[in-house]
């Protein structure tokens, strides 16, 4: 496993905010939808780029309910949320 820096992510729906953390943007899309986001779009927060704009990551999100492995360990129900992610783009915007 790569080591990284952990990144922050940060989700605005109306006028929540949420943050998620994660190496990657697509790993806290992943942590969004497992919490029952459909519609998520992470900014990264403290990064601006060159051109004063800011990248909006856009995913679909959804949550599947399927059986745990065989070898799980006690306390792990029979029944787990898989969380399931698609990059729908990046979006460029200038003011927030």
């Amino acid at each position: 496993m790569a080591t990284g820096k952990k990144k922050y992510y940060v989700m605005k729906v109306g006028n929540k905010v949420h943050v998620f953390t994660g190496r990657t943007p697509r790993q806290a899309a992943l942590k969004a939808a497992t919490r029952g986001f459909k519609d998520i779009r992470l900014r990264e927060r403290g990064r601006r780029n060159k051109d004063k704009t800011y990248s909006i990551h856009v995913f679909k999100g959804d949550v599947k309910v399927v059986d745990a492995p065989a070898n799980r360990p006690s306390w792990l129900p029979a029944k787990v949320k898989k969380p399931i992610v698609k990059k729908v783009g990046v979006e460029r915007v200038k003011k927030l």
